[in-house]
């Protein structure tokens, strides 16, 4: 029997096909359709906001081996909540997801437990030691896209210029975590006057501009496309704007909580605003923004990373970096850059969904006919306390906090995920 609905009277934004308009969406078995039937279902979705399903390129789920944290099946729940319809989740499982047998096991996990698509990354290196490669072609024919040795960094410039030669062969995308691990073996905070007067090791941002400006080299004389991760740094955009003029193939995510937040966060000790890389000075934040407005920083991802209560309950020195993100991504964004008037909804859209998906090489991202049916509703006016999560780990910095322009609702494949 064919499954059909039509959502009406909603502002429809498609960054794709540069639709920003009242109109009617068509959904047929799962997927878009020019027209349905007579007897479709019919959604109402005056005042709301229909755009494609969002696509987060850097999450962590924790599963295998991490499970009191988060798993495929409550992660992709709350990814859902918050808009996501396609993550990318990342390599540092228990094994690491770095050959055929880890691989297969992740994937049997997604296919059972997942609520939304999850495409499984693979390491750069075995075991993420930065010693030597993963096998390339194995990881490809099981399906993988990207590569990652997220948590960790190469430090081998001669071991990342064959990575990204061999993955340029292969066809994988690589995404890089860009850490100089000399400068940051003893920071938990950005380097700066509040490291000082917290009396907390500091983490400078030469520490992250180092690897930015090695991977833009490598790309330039490999003739490859590097995708540099969570850049929290001034002189990093700097670094990536000038690679994108000389014509480097390049491009660059950032996060809400590097958006938004700033190292002064941290002047109580709360190890919820604890992350890597790290909330950094104002001037940092500006510079992302304006990064994000030029176009040099291309995709927002959200780098959920969930803790247990009791890991995070620990001195400052001794907790783990990292937050959760998948619910909050929209609001926090939506508030910092649409609502300030830095960027257009279309712009905001284009970051979470579209421009991820098409440097995964993926056809999602995109309200066209014959794609697959995903796509959230908005309520840019609502407020909301975010006191709730379905995530197994509730250590974000907005828990209990009350929140502007909310995700009411998300399809995936034409099915009500939340």
């Amino acid at each position: 029997m064919k499954k059909e609905f039509l959502i009406k009277n909603a502002r429809v934004v498609d960054p794709s096909q540069k639709l920003d308009k009242v109109c009617d969406v068509c959904v047929a078995n799962g997927v878009f359709v020019k027209k349905v039937s007579s007897k479709a279902k019919v959604i109402d979705a005056k005042g709301l906001v229909l755009a494609p399903g969002f696509v987060d390129m850097h999450a962590h789920l924790r599963e295998p081996g991490q499970t009191s944290k988060e798993s495929v099946a409550t992660g992709t729940a709350a990814a859902a909540t918050g808009g996501f319809t396609t993550i990318v989740a990342m390599p540092n499982t228990v094994p690491p997801a770095d050959c055929a047998a880890s691989i297969r096991l992740i994937n049997d996990i997604i296919e059972e437990t997942a609520k939304i698509r999850v495409i499984q990354s693979a390491c750069i290196t075995e075991g993420r030691k930065g010693e030597k490669l993963a096998p390339y072609g194995t990881l490809k024919n099981l399906g993988v896209i990207a590569i990652t040795d997220d948590g960790s960094c190469v430090q081998s410039a001669e071991l990342m210029r064959n990575a990204m030669e061999y993955a340029k062969m292969f066809g994988l995308l690589v995404m890089d975590h860009c850490q100089e691990n000399t400068l940051t073996k003893t920071g938990h905070m950005h380097e700066g006057e509040w490291s000082v007067r917290l009396g907390i090791g500091g983490w400078p941002s030469a520490g992250e501009d180092i690897i930015v400006a090695r991977d833009a080299i490598l790309a330039h004389y490999t003739k490859s496309h590097i995708h540099l991760q969570h850049i929290s740094s001034a002189l990093s955009v700097d670094i990536i704007r000038n690679a994108k003029k000389r014509g480097t193939s390049i491009s660059a995510e950032a996060t809400p909580h590097h958006l938004s937040l700033t190292d002064e966060c941290l002047k109580d000790y709360d190890t919820n605003y604890k992350m890597c890389p790290p909330i950094r000075a104002k001037s940092d934040v500006d510079a992302l923004i304006a990064g994000v407005v030029d176009g040099t920083i291309e995709v927002i991802a959200t780098d959920h990373a969930p803790h247990t209560e009791t890991e995070k309950d620990k001195e400052f020195d001794l907790a783990p970096f990292g937050i959760t993100g998948f619910e909050t991504a929209f609001s926090v964004c939506h508030e910092v850059l649409v609502r300030s008037k830095k960027i257009k909804l279309s712009k905001l859209i284009e970051l979470m969904s579209t421009r991820p998906a098409q440097l995964l090489g993926i056809d999602v991202g995109t309200l066209k006919v014959g794609t697959s049916a995903d796509f959230v509703l908005i309520d840019e006016n609502a407020e909301y306390v975010y006191d709730k999560t379905l995530s197994r780990s509730t250590n974000s910095p907005w828990f209990n906090k009350t929140l502007r322009g909310k995700v009411v609702a998300t399809y995936f494949a034409g099915k009500k995920v939340f």
